[in-house]
């Protein structure tokens, strides 16, 4: 395996509101660290053309692994409010040593909203 795989992240800017973008990125290398993927992250999508302003400008801080290939998915609609300890991906390791994989779905949100989310799980229309 070259380390090179795709993995979906989901810009997640509202929980309330299940406002959320999945973008695409390609040739991920799983030997880099989570904090250089969530670099890249940022400057990929403050100039992605298609993407609207508001996902551009977003404080995203926190990345969570919502689904792995051939895994079961999660019934929540924006993703899962459960095991955070061993899914939300922690700055030091390397994504392959998160628990990042080929066909990785990850979640991209700010920490303060997920915290206040997950306290009232509500969602509006």
């Amino acid at each position: 395996m070259d380390g090179e795989v795709i993995v979906t992240v989901r810009l997640v800017r509202s929980f309330e509101h299940r406002n959320f973008k999945p973008v695409v990125f390609r040739d991920v290398n799983l030997d880099q660290r989570v904090e250089e993927f969530i670099q890249l992250v940022r400057e990929d999508i403050s100039t992605r053309a298609g993407l609207p302003l508001p996902f551009k400008k977003f404080g995203y801080d926190t990345m969570k692994i919502i689904h792995q290939a051939h895994g079961a998915k999660t019934n929540e609609l924006v993703m899962s409010l459960e095991d955070d300890d061993k899914l939300i991906l922690q700055d030091g390791l390397t994504l392959r040593a998160a628990g990042v994989a080929k066909e990785t779905e990850l979640a991209f949100f700010r920490k303060e909203d997920y915290g206040l989310y997950k306290a009232n799980p509500k969602t509006t229309w």
